[in-house]
């Protein structure tokens, strides 16, 4: 296999299996080469990885040992991408009543989904986490597309419990923004005790969601390593009931009746 056939075939196959760790001997016996030859080609792709600001290969030494892609958007890309989302974001024909902001368009476009999904795997690639949980809403393209990233599955919870999932655990919790007692299910078969997990949700107002799913996952003995939110909005944060959070955009400043809104760098750039 000559080379430049090699170096597109491994880099393909690193992409698609992030944060797993593939041995030497593997990559030898697939792309008929040297170990030699093999390590030298990691090191041509690592190179070009980080040039590019998606990533880097983390070697593992020992006998059991090999390399792993791990996901980690730069600063520059970083930067870029979010000023173009809040720059979208700030078109005052999206705003609805209520304070929400139109964002379905955004989150059907598999290009934008995929670079958010980058965005919060950087942020969540060194927690080892083994699921990404969202409640079922638009969060949920969000969280396949981080979960792609981190190469982990995805647990949705439900407002209502599906005949076909068999036995559920539910809760009931106080709404944030209205207020009002709502119950969310998980099926027991979806998640496993003591699983290490993040949250990832579309729009957080005061949280209340959040926080139920919090609750809810307490049921599991899981541990929520980490949160991210598409969006926050800026004028719930006296209310809020959750503190420890990832955001990519921040709303502020709204005002439906003279259609006026301001959206900013959320405290990921912090």
């Amino acid at each position: 296999m000559k080379r430049s056939d090699r170096l597109i075939g491994m880099t393909n196959y690193v992409l698609e299996h992030p944060l797993q760790l593939i041995s030497l001997p593997f990559l030898a016996e697939k792309y008929q080469a040297a170990k030699s030859s093999i390590s030298e080609d990691l090191t041509i792709m690592n190179k070009m990885l980080q040039q590019e600001g998606i990533g880097y290969l983390e070697s593992v030494a020992g006998a059991a040992g090999g390399v792993k892609y791990v996901p980690q958007y730069s600063k520059e890309n970083s930067d870029q991408f979010i000023n173009q989302l809040c720059d979208r974001l700030e078109d005052p024909n999206r705003l609805l009543p209520g304070g929400y902001l139109f964002m379905s368009d955004i989150l059907g476009e598999p290009d934008t989904i995929r670079q958010i999904g980058r965005l919060f795997a950087s942020e969540f690639a060194s927690l080892g986490i083994e699921a990404v949980v969202t409640v079922a809403t638009k969060g949920i393209p969000l969280a396949y597309a981080v979960a792609s990233f981190l190469n982990v599955p995805v647990v949705i919870v439900r407002r209502d419990p599906k005949i076909t999932e068999g036995s559920t655990v539910s809760i009931n919790y106080v709404s944030g923004s209205s207020r009002k007692i709502q119950t969310m299910v998980l099926t027991k078969r979806s998640l496993k005790q003591g699983a290490r997990v993040c949250i990832i949700d579309d729009f957080m107002k005061a949280g209340g969601t959040i926080d139920g799913m919090k609750s809810l996952l307490k049921e599991f003995d899981a541990q929520v390593a980490g949160i991210g939110v598409l969006a926050e909005a800026e004028d719930e944060e006296d209310e809020r009931v959750v503190n420890d959070y990832t955001s990519l955009v921040k709303i502020s400043n709204v005002d439906v009746r003279n259609q006026q809104i301001e959206v900013h760098k959320g405290n990921l750039f912090k």
